[in-house]
């Protein structure tokens, strides 16, 4: 019986193939050097098939390729005596020594890392299909199932039953009377600063904590009615990120039912600055409730009356100093949730063509921690909007580009107060844990935004590492052959040292135990940052200690956020999964390195192994050295299929998709 038709959409193609593979009309893997090159011992000429004549590509005008900043083009400049240590210095050039000038010789083209993550459609509570980008985690997170999948099989962590979910958790927003619940005054007080807690560095709503005590009220005239709802929600957030309890839970629920409920009182119908906090506050809330498409949606409604207001404009008419900080500090609230929210989802931001880089002291000049907090964050999210925009709307992430966006991120570090950087000298508490957590969202979003510039660049080299550990013994020419860009592994480093400094702050945070018991943005960068050491750490045959304990560390912040986090309790799941799939493999590859040294030795008897004999063992050897390519398909190496080997690799111009039977090894599949 024949097989059935599959549709174009679902076959595996290569982008673009090599100039050898195009000549021959073979079927090319679509990397470079791509299989059958390496095969054939010429790797090292192996390059994309220009569809543009060689005289096009030498007269296309130079300023094309470079960045479109004129500033980006500069050398890096000298670091700060108080410049962030953690701030990347990575020169992008095609050659190994000397540091990038900001020029490139005619005809000559910037390293570039072809994108191997891909959007993606998953389903809501309603079973809905929702979009997720390909810059999102839950889209890296589906490359690396794949990456596991080709190198050591079908395993929990490749295979999940929730893979196409969105994996979020159904809030119920009870309709119940406040009056029943004890709520003192002290409660809410807490409550109220452990929302101002939360929110360090992320939103400046302008409020005290009197006008939000005030608004407390289950009678409250119509006109009234958005102002209450900011208080209920306030109050709804304080009570979600304090230790839980059932009391506590009833009272998180009542409050933001009974705040929804007031801002969509005919609150729509008239755009004021109220309405826009509260929209901003329901949204903050989903996040930490583990609803991002809620939260994504509430953003939208925020920015819209933002936009009806002129909050985006940074002169929108004649206004005094406080009236134009207060509009000022809760545009620039706004923008950061939508930006780093959208960032993190890989959706377009409601923000993202509204945003004012030109905003600046001018008229409100930031005098307080929380302000300096506020500001910083705000201007690392436009750079967060610009690495979205530029590095991951194409096929492929320009090293040029990132090395651009980079020095963008070293010249905001360079510009940060001492105030973030150094720990609170009070002696309350409460002041101190709001400066240590604050501090902590800034220093993580930077930390994050590297990791957005540089992933492209991680997963083009590891690729070729992994591609080079079954044969990292061997002498022959084909390790030549898969040599790394050295540009692309600066850029591959800076991103594994990112997310390891990320963890290893929010540890000592943790440590100290300042971190509150729901971090509702937060738990999405630890996520982030585990994966790409997770990556690392399936790539590499060896330890390495520094990279594991940081793993570790987020493992251990993630089981405590989890007891009252579901997104945090199913992050740990796949990370814990993840980490047995990183033992596996490295089980794996040093068994196979002990079999190819110990030629005159072999071991006699086990109690949980097969023993070999020696003829086996030969017959092992002889297999080993007659293969010419030793790698598996999947999703760097999907020409190959998985069973099989090299062995298919002649079927020239045979349309075989093998791997059609097998969904979870398409780029284009919704299995998570």
């Amino acid at each position: 019986m024949g097989r059935p038709k599959v549709h174009p959409a679902n076959r595996l193609r290569a982008n673009t193939a090599c100039t050898t593979c195009r000549v021959s009309k073979k079927r090319c893997s679509g990397s470079f050097p791509c299989t059958n090159c390496i095969q054939k011992g010429r790797g090292g000429s192996c390059t994309p098939f220009k569809s543009m004549s060689d005289s096009v590509v030498r007269n296309r005008p130079l300023a094309a390729a470079l960045p479109r900043s004129t500033e980006a083009n500069t050398a890096w400049t000298g670091t700060n005596p108080h410049s962030s240590p953690i701030t990347p210095h990575i020169p992008v050039s095609s050659c190994a020594d000397g540091p990038f000038d900001g020029s490139l010789d005619a005809g000559s083209r910037s390293p570039e890392a072809t994108h191997r993550t891909h959007p993606r459609m998953l389903r809501n509570l309603q079973g809905e299909r929702v979009y997720v980008g390909k810059a999102a985690s839950l889209s890296f997170l589906q490359l690396l199932r794949d990456t596991v999948t080709q190198h050591i099989g079908p395993s929990q962590f490749s295979h999940n039953v929730k893979s196409e979910d969105m994996l979020e958790s159904d809030v119920r927003c009870d309709s119940l009377r406040l009056s029943k619940y004890c709520c003192s005054v002290e409660e809410k007080r807490k409550f109220i600063q452990a929302f101002y807690t939360a929110s360090s560095g992320f939103i400046s709503l302008g409020q005290t904590e009197d006008t939000l005590l005030a608004s407390d009220s289950e009678h409250i005239a119509p006109h009234e009615k958005i102002k209450g709802a900011i208080g209920d929600l306030v109050l709804a957030i304080g009570a979600q990120y304090c230790v839980s309890d059932p009391g506590t839970v009833q009272i998180e629920r009542a409050y933001f039912a009974r705040g929804q409920q007031r801002a969509f009182a005919n609150s729509l119908e008239d755009p004021g600055m109220d309405l826009v906090r509260a929209f901003l506050l329901m949204s903050f809330y989903m996040f930490g409730a583990c609803r991002r498409n809620a939260a994504f949606m509430y953003l939208g409604v925020a920015a819209r009356s933002a936009v009806a207001l002129g909050l985006h404009e940074a002169h929108s008419g004649p206004v005094g100093y406080d009236d134009y900080a207060e509009r000022s500090q809760l545009w620039m609230s706004l923008c950061v949730i939508d930006l780093l929210a959208s960032a993190i989802l890989g959706r377009p931001a409601a923000t993202a063509a509204l945003h004012r880089d030109n905003r600046d002291d001018m008229h409100w000049v930031a005098t307080t921690p929380a302000e300096h907090r506020l500001f910083a964050s705000y201007k690392l999210s436009i750079i967060v909007q610009e690495v979205i925009s530029r590095l991951y709307s194409g096929k492929a992430a320009s090293a040029d580009t990132a090395n651009a966006l980079l020095k963008k991120l070293n010249r905001w570090s360079e510009r940060l107060p001492d105030s973030l950087r150094t720990p609170s000298q009070s002696g309350d508490s409460k002041a101190v844990q709001e400066h240590s957590v604050g501090n902590l969202h800034v220093a993580c979003s930077y930390h994050f935004a590297v990791i957005l510039v540089t992933r492209p660049f991680l997963i083009s080299t590891l690729s070729i590492r992994l591609a080079r550990l079954p044969r990292i013994d061997s002498t022959d020419s084909l390790n030549d052959a898969l040599q790394e860009d050295p540009a692309i592994s600066r850029l591959a480093t800076a991103c594994i040292d990112s997310a390891v400094y990320m963890l290893q702050t929010c540890l000592e945070v943790y440590h100290s135990d300042l971190l509150l018991r729901n971090m509702g943005i937060l738990k999405a960068f630890i996520f982030a940052a585990a994966l790409v050491l997770g990556f690392s750490m399936f790539s590499h045959r060896e330890m390495d200690s520094e990279t594991d304990a940081a793993f570790l560390g987020a493992l251990t912040i993630l089981r405590m956020l989890a007891q009252q986090s579901s997104q945090a309790a199913h992050y740990l799941e796949i990370l814990t999964l993840l980490e047995s799939a990183v033992t596996q493999q490295r089980s794996s590859l040093n068994s196979q390195a002990r079999q190819r040294r110990s030629q005159y030795v072999s071991r006699i008897f086990s109690l949980n192994e097969e023993p070999a004999t020696p003829d086996s063992r030969f017959e092992r050897e002889e297999c080993h050295n007659d293969a010419s390519v030793s790698l598996h398909g999947g999703p760097l190496y999907p020409w190959i299929p998985h069973e099989g080997g090299a062995a298919l690799l002649d079927w020239d111009g045979m349309d075989l998709p093998l791997w059609d039977s097998f969904p979870f090894t398409e780029p284009g599949s919704t299995v998570l």
